[in-house]
């Protein structure tokens, strides 16, 4: 862009600036085209805000603390503010954590902040991708995107693990033996393995320093690079949109960045960043000082990692203690499966979108969102997985449960194991009948409208309820999704009557496409024909 200048005037300074920096980045260019990019109204497009300005938070407090905190293993005797410590030996990093706590000026909140906004953080990942999940937004073009997401919710739970045992106190460090535990299940590579994490024979004295060079800088890296392109991506291909009336593939409606988005997100930002602040400036959460620090002949009692991995150690803990020998080699089966169901949980979800692309044959770009109650098999199967998900939590804190319960640890764990296989099948069937119910609501409202109250007296003496027909906006929304069928296998011959080879693929295909799409999964929308014949004045 060039200015061109009036004979007599003169470009003022900004002018000036401007056309600098748009001769050199063609920022005009761009700031035209993206500026006035179109932002949905949806209270459920929050969820991805709160993810990023946790994020945010968290940078910010951990380069803070980064001042403060001393990543070495190297033991000192502690002499500072905290008395019913003093003249314990302890390593200098569980000692820079109580001088943070307790001598740096505000250290104590900024270290609560970092907690909470990182608990906050997995959370909002974790609702932010099941919106996803339910919604459909996962399909085509968004895979890509999809996986980066995912990506960033399993690099959050093993930051998470690294930054929690930094404190190197009695409850982290019994993390950590869980954590070695873990890895010596592995067959023959298992005591390498921990030998090399942790620098020689457990605890070593290297892992802190370890842990912490992949806290500040590889994994938050990674994290920040992925989130830029995740956004970038959101930018190009524009933000998905709920159905509604003027909503379709080819467009976005709702308000515009600059400026009213733009004026939004910096408040929620503030509202996000305050609301953190103000839980952790009234709840206490890993008080260090209370459990003392980590001797490896000690575990603390009513020891429980954070909730995002509760569900981990809720494995181990249900599962029982089986081991048998093969090769030589003691395979401990109580440790070993778990750690092998607990990524296959998550990868179960991060394939999804493939899987369900894969099935279907649905190789078209989709902008608009599905309802949930439209696509029962897809929603049963996330509720499913939710509920195993919360079934694993109660599993980790089995003894808190049994004490404050007032129950036996052993029932509580055989509940827990029952409830493995029993509650997502329940979950199932329940969530996919409440689905069905939702459509036939939505087909009635459509055939009838909706209940007025109004009960009027036919000539004959019959009372009837008044009903109010949908508007057609009411009932472009409630129709306007799509009810695919099921594949088609195809011949099991061709037309000189050889066998079609390789057919075990498409029969395998086609049956999950019936369990997705057939008979019983869907109920029929109302047809022109129908709807016309409930209402014949229209």
């Amino acid at each position: 862009m060039t200015t061109t200048e009036r004979p007599g005037t003169k470009a003022s300074s900004g002018q000036r600036v401007a056309d600098w920096f748009d001769g050199r980045l063609g920022t005009h260019t761009l700031g035209r085209k993206y500026l006035r990019k179109v932002f949905p109204d949806h209270w459920s497009f929050l969820l991805g805000e709160i993810c990023l300005y946790s994020f945010v938070v968290l940078i910010l407090t951990g380069v803070y603390l980064t001042l403060f905190f001393h990543p070495s293993m190297n033991e000192v005797t502690y002499q500072g503010s905290y008395v019913p410590l003093n003249g314990i030996r302890m390593s200098e990093a569980y000692a820079s954590t109580l001088d943070i706590s307790f001598d740096v000026r505000g250290g104590l909140l900024i270290r609560q902040i970092h907690h909470w906004a990182a608990l906050i953080f997995i959370a909002g990942m974790l609702m932010h991708m099941m919106r996803h999940f339910f919604t459909g937004s996962f399909r085509r073009p968004r895979e890509i995107n999809w996986l980066f997401g995912w990506t960033l919710l399993l690099l959050g739970l093993f930051e998470g693990l690294f930054g929690y045992s930094l404190p190197d106190d009695l409850l982290s460090g019994t993390g950590m033996r869980f954590v070695d535990g873990a890895i010596l299940s592995v067959p023959i590579v298992g005591t390498y393995l921990s030998f090399f994490l942790f620098g020689g024979e457990y605890p070593g004295h290297d892992i802190i320093a370890r842990f912490y060079s992949l806290h500040i800088l590889v994994i938050p890296g990674i994290m920040a690079a992925l989130v830029v392109a995740h956004l970038i991506l959101v930018v190009y291909h524009k933000h998905t949109q709920f159905p509604g009336p003027g909503k379709t593939e080819q467009n976005v409606v709702g308000t515009p960045f600059m400026p009213v988005y733009l004026a939004k997100a910096g408040g929620f930002f503030f509202l996000v960043f305050g609301a953190i602040t103000l839980i952790s400036a009234i709840a206490s959460i890993n008080p260090v000082w209370s459990y003392g620090p980590y001797r490896a002949d000690q575990v603390s009692t009513g020891a429980q990692p954070d909730w995002y991995l509760g569900f981990a150690e809720g494995l181990v803990r249900v599962m029982p203690g089986w081991e048998i020998t093969a090769a030589g080699h003691t395979l401990v089966l109580g440790v070993l499966i778990p750690i092998v169901v607990f990524p296959l949980l998550l990868v179960f979800i991060g394939v999804y979108p493939f899987l369900e692309s894969w099935v279907t044959g649905d190789r078209r770009e989709h902008h608009l969102l599905d309802r949930p109650r439209n696509r029962p098999i897809r929603t049963s199967i996330g509720t499913a997985w939710i509920s195993l998900y919360l079934v694993l939590l109660a599993g980790g804190g089995n003894d808190i449960v049994a004490t404050r319960f007032h129950l036996s640890i052993n029932t509580v764990t055989w509940a827990v194991r029952i409830a493995f296989f029993a509650v997502p099948v329940i979950t199932f069937v329940v969530t996919r009948r409440v689905c069905l119910a939702l459509q036939l609501r939505d087909r009635d409202l459509v055939l009838h409208g909706r209940e007025t109250g109004v009960v009027k007296r036919l000539p004959h003496g019959e009372y009837v309820e008044l009903h109010r027909p949908l508007s057609p906006a009411e009932l472009h929304t409630l129709t306007q999704h799509e009810q695919p069928r099921p594949l088609d296998p195809g011949p099991a011959e061709d037309a000189n009557g050889v066998p079609s080879p390789n057919r075990r693929v498409p029969i395998l295909r086609t049956r999950l496409s019936r369990a997705l799409y057939g008979d019983g999964t869907q109920v029929a929308k109302p047809t022109a024909e129908e709807y016309r014949a409930a209402h014949p004045e229209a």
